[in-house]
């Protein structure tokens, strides 16, 4: 395919990204209102974002498995028409068991999307010159981190219009997508009978939904010490050694085994699932933090974090031209890791009375790390393995990305309900109020229908709970930077259809 017809294609694959992330963010700031009309709580407001998350992850090796056998830009279309789908019925939900149902179906088209846009681009492009591409996915990424808050907050600001049309917004562009796609999408397609590992699907669905599920529910349900606590682990943990076994059987795995011999897929996924827990936490709980902690509208919150997002379309872009230029990546990936890890640690020291200059430097180092490891781990891994084998490896970084991303939101969203509630008795007993007015067993107040006196106590614990979420995660963006210090750098290809430029020796595979 020549430059321009790259180009053309890329609009189409650019603007379902764009749709696919877009429905991820735009309920972020939106989220507190959404709850409130659907008396929701906190574990609510965790669910709806993990829901999502939670199918994206387990359906992504199966689009990726797909794309080795059919159409890619059938697959894509499909995808699109679930998300259309889906966005229609939550934008009708009445209770947030709806809405999480609704939000699970929109999570598998969002996976097809996003694991499908980086294969696509991976047939027609040669590692090489994938950076300038893989730049362009970064900077409609954060476009859609950036407008999808904004949006959501604008579309609940706005009376007439209301918090459904959070979901209804997207549909258009979708639409949009499907007829670009159609027009301009022109890739082999491969002719061969597909067999796809549901089992497998199934099992591993259901050992990170056991975990999620317990992580949730533990130290509020029951004791962390408990029988429910020893039935789930010891439950997810069977399903993830039987999901073990089934891939080491399955005709067509989803995750192939063999794989994980090139040390650097093995570390890459690693990697992926520790930043995943960054790239998703940090939109999740900066949204709460601008609106509980420092009171402000949902559109305000949006515009807010505008730091953390611009650093990462800026990394991201620029990360993708040098690559490009100089054939190195490994580097970006150091510095990335090491910055995400810096810019947790130092969201961590936030307290609601936190100056926004300071906040604003934290985000942006938050932004920069991102922008420099999401796109590159993926590039990465695809100049490694055998072009038969890209889509699956592209969807597998993909899925740990997004498992690392829903296992966290769900495991510091637990954290954060429980800090709150410790920070607000103890801000209640120093003030000596009573509890009886102040919010409790997971909810999430307005702030604006609260006594004077309780607000400033609430708007403390939630500053202070929010920083330590961000303090915890922190370990994991460095133990992140150390993965990747251990990734080996094998020169990028020039060619979409060639194999590997230099195989990794025995050695340096796990």
């Amino acid at each position: 395919m020549t430059h321009r017809e790259v180009l053309e294609a890329l609009s189409g694959l650019l603007l379902g990204l764009f749709v696919a992330v877009l429905s991820s963010t735009i309920v972020s700031n939106a989220l507190p209102t959404i709850l409130g009309d659907l008396h929701g709580g906190e574990s609510a407001y965790t669910w709806v974002i993990t829901a999502a998350l939670l199918s994206l992850t387990a359906s992504t090796p199966i689009w990726g498995k797909l794309s080795d056998l059919v159409s890619k830009k059938l697959l894509m279309q499909i995808a699109l028409v679930i998300y259309i789908v889906s966005s229609t019925l939550a934008g009708l939900s009445q209770n947030t068991a709806e809405l999480i149902g609704c939000r699970v179906l929109q999570g598998i088209g969002a996976g097809g999307v996003v694991a499908l846009g980086q294969i696509c681009l991976a047939a027609m492009v040669p590692p090489r010159e994938r950076g300038r591409y893989s730049g362009y996915f970064g900077a409609v990424f954060a476009l859609a981190t950036i407008g999808g808050p904004l949006i959501g907050g604008v579309i609940v600001d706005t009376p007439w219009l209301g918090w459904r049309w959070c979901f209804y917004v997207g549909i258009p562009f979708s639409l949009i997508a499907i007829a670009v796609l159609q027009r301009t999408l022109h890739l082999p397609v491969v002719k061969r009978a597909a067999r796809i590992d549901y089992l497998g699907s199934l099992l591993i669905a259901g050992a990170v939904s056991l975990l999620m599920i317990w992580v949730t529910l533990a130290g509020k349900d029951y004791a962390w010490a408990s029988w429910q606590t020893a039935a789930m682990v010891g439950g997810g943990l069977l399903l993830a050694v039987l999901f073990v076994l089934t891939e080491r059987r399955a005709a067509e795995p989803i995750i192939p085994l063999g794989l994980f011999r090139h040390r650097t897929v093995s570390l890459a996924a690693v990697a992926s699932a520790l930043v995943g827990i960054g790239m998703y936490g940090a939109t999740t709980f900066l949204s709460q933090y601008f609106q509980l902690a420092r009171g402000k509208t949902p559109t305000m919150a949006g515009i807010l974090t505008l730091p953390m997002i611009l650093g990462l379309a800026v990394s991201s872009a620029a990360a993708g031209r040098l690559i490009t230029r100089y054939g190195r990546w490994k580097r970006y990936l150091v510095a990335g890791t090491f910055l995400l890890a810096l810019g947790f640690a130092l969201l961590g020291t936030a307290r609601a009375d936190t100056p926004y200059g300071l906040l604003s430097l934290y985000m942006l180092a938050t932004g920069l790390g991102l922008g420099l490891t999401s796109q590159n781990l993926v590039l990465a891994v695809q100049n490694t393995v055998p072009v038969k084998e890209l889509g699956t490896a592209s969807s597998a970084v993909t899925f740990f990305r997004t498992m690392g991303g829903a296992m966290g939101v769900s495991a510091l969203g637990a954290l954060l309900g429980t800090k709150v509630t410790h920070y607000l008795a103890e801000n209640l007993r120093a003030a000596h109020l009573p509890a009886a007015g102040a919010p409790g067993g997971g909810e999430l107040p307005d702030l604006h229908t609260l006594p004077a006196p309780l607000v400033p106590l609430v708007t403390d614990a939630f500053g202070h709970g929010i920083g330590t979420v961000f303090l915890v995660a922190a370990p994991f963006a460095l133990v992140a930077f150390l993965v990747v210090l251990l990734i080996r750098e094998v020169p990028l290809r020039t060619r979409a259809a060639e194999q590997p430029a230099v195989a990794e020796p025995v050695a340096e595979r796990v």
